[in-house]
């Protein structure tokens, strides 16, 4: 049977010339563009989703949100309307952006009149819905009926089943949604399905072909449709488009379309796919899946002609805004003559609600702007003195706040760097036989480093450890078998039950009792890193590293922070960690960018590497002198509870040691006063009478607290400068801080690098928070507490719902009311000449496109203390 025979002739008419392969794979890859791949959950790493549609301006990509999926990336009206009350807009700029707004457009309305309309159209209230209904508005509108969008430039291609209902009302689309969900999740299931998909080693489209027919849950005559279908994708997904009609102009159209439909497990299949060139294919066979399914379930209602449907604008709505905002009586817009009217109503077509938010939203930023400009411009620079300690953490906005705090106990110096410290490596912990990267998902490893003990005592750890793991996966395997789970409830009920009971009602006894447990019978002992290449690789990497190379990290590391000299005699690099319970989302809490890595690993790392004498002796031919008494150790700073842990302390000189045992005096009380200051902001806390850290360890101990940290909500700038710009400056855990001389950077690769690597990493956390808190149903992943996690990679709302790819409603909001994160879009502020930015600009065009387009905010302080907006 031929490829195309199993669709009637009738139903096909051909394209504008034949697709080939190629063209199919070009088509796909470009509509790729408005989704973003989608990391399993337990590998969580922000991004932003919309990182492949920065070529379009964002105010472009809100419309085609709102006109193809009516998703809206403004803020509401609602939250503008409580950051105005909360003294977060400054009124002013409202003004300031409307009148901008007017400037760049031209319409033949008198200047006063579209000024009064905008004005009154700013306050967000809703046009009458007596107005809206009233016949008088629809006697004036019987002349003029409907635009057709395509004469004001608004046309989108969409799915033609979303423009088909049933019977009962509900649309094909969400019909074809349901089923594609359910294929996804037998396709991707990692291990959680008691029995795995059919066929599934030999491709999604394969299997599914070979399936679809056998289906119970679609009819008949569905599964008679797709019989025979073609068993190559590319034909099948070409013959499906013909037979749908689709120009080829549109085709790419047509898919992007197809992609949004379900965004989320669009993206897990797009990461896949650039994971393996196995699944290379995947997107596209997705597609052809789906639209195959697609071209079924219309068949019952061909003619296609039928279906087609053109958007329509009602000039209801717009006469009435007229009459609401305008204050334009009925009588005297009856007496307009038809082209003022349709200047009138392209006007108000034009200045829409989403203009109007557009507006307020910039007025939110500038308002933050000037805010930070005062803070950073009047900060007044303590005579810099020599410090006991540096301590160098991650960039993630909550180390600012614990930042502060420690630098106010004493003589200690605190530096801003990316928490992986420069080091592309994939770690392997001791008597592991897997790796994991610890490193931004941005970027792939380069290197591997182990954990290395000596073989007696390795076994000895290796037998405890298998010992523990074997219970871990017993259980999951009787869990998983359709016979064995059956009695597992009656032998481990007893021992759950005491569990639950104990992590309810004494969570920190519990969690305490736990980890001690497991720690003392593991008994993990002192480790080694395999810091030396030895010209061996495991899965590809490389084990260590060669002496250029550890030279190279450190000294790279070493001149990012800035301490090419006057160094302590104590320096302390800071990975980044958190911990919670029953958390689906604890990977977010840890790095937002490496995967739910943590990188205490790394930390060690850099420490051991800037402690060897063959790199300090390297590194002082070059001119860079690290004094002897200096001495490197590694900690992790837990942000759920703010303590430090030491992960790595070599033998200490006496002015380290002295500087040591100070730090560890004051640590104490900077974890409470960080604590004490971090809590007041989670909602429904009363801290009267009770200790800060205990109430922060009740939170991340607690398997029922479903807000043990805010993460990295309200996150909103990323300042690139000198500490002593910012170390005065209350900035609410709200900033990203990299340290960045510019005089020590000369051509200005240090600064490319860090908006490179740093800068893209910040960018995609914040649009990942904005997109969650303005569009939750779309980007975020909703209340964590009627979550489902399913097929072992993600989380789902109910049983069949879009794979949700960003974060739950408790990490961006206080209430179902009252948000907690503001949706504000990145500031960058640079502390650098302004020569330094143009060039950073004319080197870097994806960077300045991301500036022109509106995906960031740029700004500038020159050596004279001078701000500039880029």
């Amino acid at each position: 049977m031929s490829a195309t025979s199993v669709i009637n002739k009738e139903d096909v008419k051909q394209n504008d010339g034949h697709i080939d392969f190629q063209e199919i794979q070009d088509l796909v890859e470009s509509a790729s563009h408005v989704i973003a791949p989608l990391w399993p959950i337990s590998t969580f790493a922000a991004r932003s989703p919309w990182m492949g549609l920065e070529k379009l301006s964002f105010d472009q990509v809100a419309r085609l949100l709102k006109n193809t999926r009516d998703v809206d990336i403004y803020p509401s009206a609602s939250m503008i309307q409580s950051a105005k009350r909360n003294g977060e807009i400054d009124e002013a700029f409202v003004e300031i952006a409307m009148q901008r707004w007017l400037d760049s457009h031209s319409f033949p309305i008198p200047r006063k009149v579209a000024e009064q309309y905008c004005r009154s159209a700013l306050t967000l209230d809703n046009v009458p819905s007596e107005l809206l209904s009233s016949p008088e508005l629809a006697k004036l509108s019987m002349d003029i009926k409907e635009w057709d969008t395509e004469s004001i430039g608004m046309s989108y291609t969409q799915p033609i089943s979303m423009n088909v209902k049933q019977q009962n009302g509900e649309k094909l689309a969400d019909i074809l949604d349901y089923y594609m969900i359910k294929w996804c999740k037998l396709y991707l299931d990692e291990s959680q399905a008691t029995w795995t998909m059919p066929n599934r080693e030999e491709g999604f489209y394969s299997a599914w072909r070979q399936l679809i027919q056998y289906d119970p849950a679609i009819s008949k005559s569905l599964r008679k449709s797709l019989r025979d279908w073609p068993k190559d994708v590319t034909t099948a997904l070409e013959v499906v488009l013909s037979a749908l009609e689709i120009p080829k102009q549109e085709i790419q159209h047509y898919l992007e379309g197809h992609l949004l439909s379900l965004p989320g497990w669009a993206g897990m299949l797009l990461w896949r796919s650039q994971q393996s060139s196995y699944e290379h294919a995947l997107l596209t066979e997705y597609l052809a899946i789906r639209i195959s399914m697609e071209w079924a379930l219309l068949k019952p209602y061909l003619p296609l002609s039928n279906l087609q449907s053109t958007q329509k604008v009602s000039v209801v709505p717009l006469i009435a805004s007229w009459i609401h905002w305008g204050k334009l009586s009925i009588e005297k817009w009856a007496h307009m003559s038809s082209v003022e009217q349709n200047d009138y109503l392209t006007f108000a077509y034009q200045f829409d609600e989403m203009a109007c938010r557009k507006i307020w939203l910039e007025a939110w930023e500038q308002t933050y702007r000037d805010q930070l400009s005062e803070k950073l411009l009047t900060f007044h620079t303590n005579e810099k003195k020599n410090a006991l300690a540096q301590l160098a953490f991650c960039i993630d906005v909550r180390s600012e706040r614990f930042r502060r705090h420690l630098e106010k106990e004493g003589p200690f110096e605190t530096i801003g760097i990316a928490g992986f410290f420069g080091l592309p490596i994939a770690t392997s912990e001791l008597g592991s036989k897997h790796s994991h990267p610890s490193l931004p998902v941005i970027s792939k490893p380069e290197h591997k480093i182990k954990e290395l003990q000596h073989e007696n005592e390795l076994k000895r750890y290796q037998q405890r450890k298998n010992a523990v793991n074997s219970l871990n996966n017993t259980f999951k395997t009787m869990k998983h078998n359709l016979l064995a789970n059956l009695i597992l409830p009656e032998v481990s009920g007893p021992l759950l039950s005491l569990q639950m009971v104990t992590r309810s009602f004494v969570p920190k006894t519990a969690d305490r009792m736990i980890r001690n447990l497991r720690k003392n019978w593991l008994r993990k002992p002192e480790t080694m890193l395999s810091l030396n290449h030895v010209h061996e690789k495991e899965e590809g990497l490389p084990i260590g590293f060669t002496e250029a190379q550890k030279v190279n990290y450190a000294r790279q590391a070493l001149k990012l922070m800035g301490l090419t000299k006057n160094l302590s005699p104590l320096v302390v690099f800071c990975g980044h960690g958190s911990q919670s319970i029953n958390n689906p989302y604890a990977s977010s809490l840890d790095c937002g960018a490496c995967g739910g890595a943590s990188s205490g690993f790394n930390a060690r790392v850099l420490a051991e590497l800037c402690n060897l004498p063959e790199v300090r002796e390297a590194l002082l031919a070059e001119g860079m002198e690290i004094p002897k008494d200096t001495v490197f150790v590694a900690a992790e700073h837990n942000t759920a509870v703010e303590e430090l842990h030491w992960i790595y302390v070599p033998k200490l000189s006496a002015s380290a040691q002295e500087a040591f045992d100070r730090l560890g005096a004051i640590l104490p009380k900077v974890r409470d006063n960080a604590n004490a200051e971090r809590l007041t902001q989670l909602p429904n806390l009363q801290l009267k009478h009770k200790n800060p850290t205990d109430e922060a360890k009740r939170f991340a101990q607690d398997w029922s607290e479903v807000r043990p940290e805010w993460g990295l909500a309200r996150n909103a700038s990323f300042i690139i400068g000198k500490r002593e710009l910012t170390q005065n400056s209350e900035l609410e855990g709200r900033a990203f801080l990299h340290n960045y001389d510019w005089q020590q950077d000369e051509n200005g690769d240090m600064l490319a690098g860090i908006i490179a690597g740093a800068g893209t990493v910040a960018q995609w956390i914040n649009l990942q928070y904005y997109a969650s808190t303005v569009a939750p149903h779309y980007y975020g992943s909703g209340n964590k507490t009627t979550q489902t996690i399913t097929a072992g990679l993600g989380v789902m709302q109910g049983n069949a719902s879009d794979l949700l790819t960003g974060l739950p409603w408790q990490s961006v909001m206080k209430s179902d009311k009252e948000y907690f994160h503001s949706p504000l879009r990145l500031l960058i502020v640079i502390q650098a000449p302004a020569e330094y930015i143009k060039r950073l600009l004319n080197n870097n065009p994806a960077f300045q496109q991301k500036v022109q387009n509106g995906w960031v905010r740029l700004a500038s302080i020159d050596p004279k203390g001078i701000w500039e907006n880029w």
